[in-house]
């Protein structure tokens, strides 16, 4: 846009020196004619007195004297064939003016030649002659052509610094309010544009201020209302622990513990809604400890119902394929240890959704090249649709938010999630979960 207004303004200034310098030069050169001509003309017409009186004698040294000081040649023709001052033919326009007595002034190739008819003397009419030569009638003009094209250059260079100089200050504030809106576009909600320019900007900088504050309060109270979503659910957890108080035995410890961790969970998500994460800040999590975690509170579930469950990790060259052992190392991944029992949960939570009872499962956890992990949950059941994959769509009555939670949270890490089908025709997802942003040491 600086550039376009930029040639905008040197087009029309362009235009507006041709228009006024191209005729300015055209009058300078006529000026310089009519001058020259009428320096010649104006010493022709002093010899005219000299020539009707004077005697041959003194009509010659007065001649000779005024040509050798006239700045064009000047010449007297007179009727008995004589030539006095500068020496030069008798052209066409000298014997006319002889003949009819006139005086005139005719252009020539080389020049312009001014004659006077001079009537009176005895012997005849006699014709004074003056001629201004080219280069006299072009005297100066090439210089005051230069100084034209100079001063319409420095004319020209002074336009396009004005020009550079305003389109710089309407081109600042809007690249200030695209780079406003990239930053809002990638979730930096803090970012706000400074009114500046002309009326017409600093309204659209106030507008997108005003856009900036609407969206904070909108996900504000998104925020707040997800909240109070998660927290009516400790009413039914409360009624539920005192249930479980109630009963005696190792069920009643087994089911404690269930509640524990499902209060644990919803007082995360009201921390998670209310106090929301800089897209920025650096979260890193160990992968093998959360993934063998969440693998043990669903592997009870899996007990009650049939289902057989391999747990296969793989950190730092150290391989665990039991279902209940231990594997020694550390799996970095760039996700928040919370999001990945959420993604782990959803995962898991679908297998026992959509597989009907004694339908066995694995979890495969490995080291991703470049950093990272792979975590796999395959199962032997019917498989699972590739179209689950889009949020709030499901074929069990489920809400249709599992896949796309675990989808999310591999997409936060710079990962990805793959969905297909196992050899066995069973339902294989894999997520693709990223190193952390920067090296860091876990307490």
């Amino acid at each position: 846009m600086r550039r376009r207004l930029t040639l905008l303004v040197a087009a029309t200034m362009c235009l507006a020196l041709l228009a006024f310098v191209v005729p300015l030069a055209l009058l300078l050169r006529t000026v310089a004619q009519d001058r020259a001509t009428t320096t010649a003309g104006a010493d022709a017409q002093s010899l005219v007195p000299l020539v009707g009186t004077a005697d041959p004698e003194a009509l010659r040294t007065s001649v000779e004297h005024m040509a050798a000081e006239a700045r064009a040649p000047l010449t007297v023709f007179l009727a008995d064939g004589s030539v006095l001052g500068t020496r030069a033919p008798r052209t066409s326009a000298v014997r006319l003016a002889a003949l009819a007595g006139v005086s005139r002034t005719v252009e020539r190739p080389d020049g312009r030649e001014i004659v006077v008819a001079v009537l009176g003397r005895p012997d005849g009419t006699a014709v004074i002659r003056a001629f201004v030569p080219a280069a006299e009638l072009t005297r100066g003009v090439a210089r005051a052509w230069l100084v034209l094209a100079g001063l319409g250059v420095a004319l020209l260079l002074l336009g396009l610094l004005v020009a550079d100089r305003l389109s710089r200050a309407l081109v600042s504030p809007i690249t200030e309010l695209s780079t406003v809106s990239h930053r809002l576009a990638r979730a930096d909600l803090t970012a706000r544009a400074r009114p500046d320019g002309p009326p017409e900007l600093r309204e659209v900088a106030g507008a997108l201020n005003h856009l900036a504050d609407r969206i904070q309060e909108l996900l504000r109270e998104e925020r707040e209302q997800v909240a109070d979503l998660s927290h009516r659910l400790r009413a039914p957890l409360t009624s539920l622990r005192l249930e479980t108080e109630s009963l005696a035995g190792p069920d009643a410890a087994r089911i404690g513990a269930r509640v524990d961790a499902m209060e644990r969970a919803v007082t995360g998500l009201i921390s998670q809604a209310r106090h929301r994460r800089e897209p920025d800040a650096y979260v890193v999590c160990e992968a093998t400890s959360s993934v063998r975690e969440r693998v043990a509170f669903w592997t009870v579930l899996a007990e009650d119902t049939g289902r057989a469950v391999t747990l296969d990790i793989t950190a730092d060259g150290t391989a665990d394929s039991a279902a209940d052992g231990t594997a020694n190392g550390t799996l970095l991944v760039g996700v928040p240890a919370d999001e990945l029992a959420a993604a782990v949960d959803a995962l898991l939570g679908n297998v026992f959704a959509h597989t009907p009872d004694g339908t066995a499962f694995s979890v495969t956890l490995a080291p991703r090249a470049g950093g990272g992990a792979l975590l796999t949950v395959a199962d032997d059941g019917p498989g699972l649709s590739a179209d689950l994959v889009q949020r709030g769509t499901s074929l069990g009555g489920s809400t249709g938010l599992g896949l796309d939670i675990a989808r999310r949270v591999a997409r936060s890490s710079g990962g990805r999630m793959d969905l297909s089908t196992g050899p066995d025709g069973g339902a294989r997802v894999t997520l693709e979960l990223g190193p952390p942003a920067s090296p860091q040491v876990l307490p």
